[in-house]
């Protein structure tokens, strides 16, 4: 039992983190010794879109990002069906699926 309680991490979630960054869009890069993640909100009809949230990775850990995202994905579709991916459709998601706005 004591061997167990060293080994924990107690993992605090402040409201604000917790309420979370919506993200449509995710820019990677990577160098040598780190991965970056962008997470960016687009919005259909502004040309202008800003940064909400960058995650920097060792590669190791972007590596068991993957895996987990990987073994998150086949989870959720054992239980909700295939994730369905618009072909053809692999720039920006400007028109967002919906009707076309007239003023």
């Amino acid at each position: 039992m004591e061997e167990n309680q060293e080994n924990q991490l107690n993992i605090e979630l402040s409201e604000e983190v917790a309420e979370g960054i919506y993200s449509n869009l995710a820019i990677i890069t990577h160098s040598a010794t780190e991965f970056v993640l962008d997470f960016i909100r687009i919005m259909p009809g502004v040309p202008k879109a800003k940064v909400k949230s960058r995650v920097v990775l060792t590669p190791e850990h972007a590596k068991r990002l993957l895996n987990a995202m990987a073994d998150n994905i086949q989870k959720y579709e054992m239980v909700n069906g295939k994730i369905k991916m618009q072909e053809g459709n692999q720039g920006l998601p400007m028109n967002f699926g919906g009707p076309t706005a007239q003023a």
